[in-house]
């Protein structure tokens, strides 16, 4: 399990218990007021609540905080409020840099509103999550943002006793924790798999991530077969593979698929990496794509775009939900909103040479 903490200022202290500690920091708070020429509430504002201060008085407290070497003591001044201007957010890998968008949405939209983003990596592990959300709220965060939908019954009970807000992101689902932004990948993997159907593919494969312990992908290999079934075809369990990822296991799957005894015309890759792994596989050994075989992926990532042939894939609004979804996060913060929220900002086929 791995936490970071990305902060304007550096991390929070813990609240000192005696009269020492407490007089020892508002002494530092008055050398930065002293520094930036300003009184220690202005400070103080300033810290907190950056909104109100002018832009030239919280350029020149910044300046201070880090001449001084000043820590603020967000979780002390938070104690009295419950809460801090921290929220959390739990991805599956630091490794993927497919979550970077959505984690830089988010960053820039609560940076631009006075708050810090804390970053944890549960590893796909539902108890990770779940260890994680026992730790985010033990700091008093404002709110929590969680990649994934399902959670352990502990980490579920433990949200809905703390009754901060909750943003779920990474997949939609009828019956949120609180607030969800997402896509729906049950429908992208359906309408890729029709999509491959329209173009005059009839034996049509279907590739994914493990699927235990990884909803989405549970949703990706339904999202397939409602597809196959709403057209007629059957579903052949030797065409829907599992394969851990990386570039390799893409290769594996397509030599398997294609020197089996009954070969895929299309093979639709659930994730991004295993596709370009199976085109590089395709064209070490001189199989043509897509005439021998169809290749069709998940992510629109950028190296997709740039092999010969490009890839078909989907596009996803990775950025666009960590945006809306740290939106979402702050109206409920602040109070601008309340009740259930379910934001589905879709996805988008990109049909390239590779189909």
């Amino acid at each position: 399990m791995v936490v970071s903490f990305p902060v304007m200022f550096p991390s929070p202290s813990v609240a000192m218990p005696d009269d020492a500690g407490a007089q020892g920091a508002a002494t530092r708070m008055r050398d930065v007021a002293q520094r930036a020429g300003v009184s220690p509430m202005t400070v103080s504002r300033a810290l907190r609540d950056p909104s109100k201060v002018s832009p030239a008085v919280l350029r020149l407290v910044e300046e201070a905080v880090r001449a001084v070497g000043y820590v603020p003591n967000r979780l002390a001044g938070g104690l009295s409020s419950m809460r801090t201007n921290v929220v959390g957010m739990v991805v599956p890998s630091l490794d993927n840099s497919l979550y970077s968008p959505t984690i830089q949405g988010v960053s820039a939209v609560l940076h631009a509103a006075g708050y810090q983003l804390m970053i944890g990596e549960c590893g796909h592990s539902p108890q990770g999550e779940e260890a994680l959300v026992a730790a985010f709220l033990a700091q008093r965060v404002a709110g929590l943002m969680l990649h994934g939908v399902h959670h352990t019954e502990a980490a579920a009970a433990m949200l809905r006793r703390a009754g901060i807000p909750v943003v779920e992101t990474g997949s939609l689902s009828a019956k949120p924790l609180d607030m969800v932004v997402s896509y729906s990948n049950e429908a992208a993997a359906q309408a890729m798999t029709l999509h491959l159907h329209r173009l005059g593919y009839r034996r049509i494969a279907c590739v994914t991530l493990p699927s235990a312990g990884n909803e989405r992908s549970r949703d990706r290999q339904r999202g397939y077969r409602a597809a196959l079934a709403s057209v007629g075809l059957e579903a052949d369990p030797a065409l829907l593979m599992e394969m851990p990822p990386g570039l390799a296991s893409g290769a594996e799957a397509v030599v398997r698929l294609l020197q089996s005894p009954a070969p895929p015309d299309a093979v639709f890759f659930a994730g991004d990496v295993l596709a370009a792994g199976a085109l590089f596989e395709c064209q070490r050994r001189g199989w043509a794509v897509p005439t021998r075989v169809a290749l069709a992926a998940f992510d629109d990532i950028d190296i997709l775009r740039h092999v010969v042939p490009p890839v078909s894939t989907l596009r996803l609004p990775r950025a666009e939900i960590g945006r809306r979804g740290a939106e979402v996060l702050l109206d409920r913060i602040e109070g601008r909103a309340a009740g259930t929220v379910a934001v589905d900002l879709g996805f988008e086929i990109v049909q390239r040479g590779s189909t």
